[in-house]
C-alpha cells in the first residue's frame, strides 16, 4: 500500500496570529497516531502573481488512505478544523497517494 499525503496550501485572514495556528497544528498532529509525518513552510521566494495570495503549505503523510480517513474523522481534527476554517481566507486541499521518484537520502 502506498503512503498517502494531505496537502493544504493556505492564505490566512488579515490579523491572524499564525504562530498560534501553527502551535495548534503541531499539537494536533502529535496527538493523532495515524499522522506519520508533518512538515510545513512559509513561502518567502515566489512572486505574488504566482503565489496568488497563498503564504503557507502544510503536508501530512499517512501510511495509507485509511489512516487519512481516520485522521479526518478524529474528534481532535474535527474540533481543530472548525477553528482553523475561521482563520483562513482561502485554502487549496489535495489528498493523494505518494509516487516516489527519488527517495530522500
Amino acid at each position: 500500500m502506498a503512503e498517502y499525503n494531505h496537502l493544504a496550501v493556505v492564505k490566512f485572514k488579515e490579523g491572524v496570529v499564525v504562530e498560534d495556528v501553527l502551535k495548534g497544528l503541531e499539537k494536533l498532529v502529535s496527538e493523532i497516531e495515524s499522522v506519520k509525518s508533518f512538515v510545513w513552510g512559509q513561502d518567502i521566494e515566489s512572486q505574488e502573481m504566482l503565489r496568488q495570495g497563498f503564504t503557507h503549505a502544510f503536508l501530512m503523510t499517512f501510511g495509507c488512505k485509511e489512516d487519512l480517513t481516520a485522521f479526518v474523522g478524529h474528534p481532535n481534527h474535527v474540533e481543530f478544523s472548525s477553528t482553523f476554517s475561521t482563520v483562513i481566507e482561502k485554502v487549496l486541499l489535495l489528498d493523494f497517494p505518494v509516487v516516489t521518484v527519488k527517495a530522500p537520502a
